[in-house]
């Protein structure tokens, strides 16, 4: 299950956003609402999000786990289970605690790191996008957009859920087209807080028994 989890924060969800000639289609009421929760999310000075990851196929999410993500900027620090992501700013770190590994990388021009709100930005130029009306998502009247990739990307499509009153993502969907489902669901949203300095900094120092590999 670990290792599961490990290739899908650094596998299905970095997500190349290249530019398409494709004529692409964003219905004017999702696109106001995606860009108000991104505008939201922006002008804060950072955020955090507690949510359960979830995993199954043919749309059935059969295990979920706990997770927490930090962002500030364009920096994030991620984590489920024992596996840990950091983007400093300038390259992507890939803690294993079970594996006892590190992969250090830089990210490639033009891609999507996984977040729960990685796909705020990517739909303006991959996807096809479309307002499927209201639906009830843990108690919550949430706003329903339907994300289709503008050309094969690996992705079926991308559910997004969201709280328009406060202007903050409830749910997220990923659907592959190998059957594979992968699901956020947020449970708990803070913004401003104190964080710690080295928040997003890698310290080699703490990972001294770790195999550290450099892609």
């Amino acid at each position: 299950m670990k290792n599961s989890i490990s290739k899908i924060i650094v596998g299905s969800f970095v997500v190349g956003a290249v530019g398409f000639a494709n004529a692409q289609k964003i219905d004017a009421k999702a696109k106001k609402i995606l860009d108000d929760i991104t505008a939201n999310y922006n002008s804060k000075k950072n955020s955090y999000f507690k949510f359960s990851f979830g995993t199954g196929v043919n749309g059935q999410v059969t295990k979920t786990e706990p997770g927490i993500y930090y962002a500030a900027g364009d920096k994030y620090k991620l984590k489920i289970m024992d596996t840990e992501q950091i983007f400093d700013g300038s390259k992507i770190y890939n803690i294993n605690a079970d594996d006892m590994e590190v992969t250090v990388a830089k990210p490639n021009a033009g891609s999507s790191m996984f977040s729960p709100i990685n796909y705020l930005t990517t739909y303006r130029n991959d996807y096809n996008v479309t307002y499927n009306g209201k639906k009830n998502v843990n108690g919550v009247n949430a706003d329903f957009i339907k994300l289709t990739p503008v050309k094969s990307n690996g992705i079926q499509y991308v559910y997004i859920f969201v709280d328009s009153a406060k202007k903050q993502m409830v749910k997220l969907e990923q659907h592959g087209n190998n059957k594979d489902v992968a699901v956020i669901a947020i449970k708990e949203y803070k913004e401003n807080q104190t964080l710690d300095p080295n928040m997003f900094v890698f310290d080699k120092n703490k990972f001294k028994n770790y195999i550290i590999t450099e892609l």
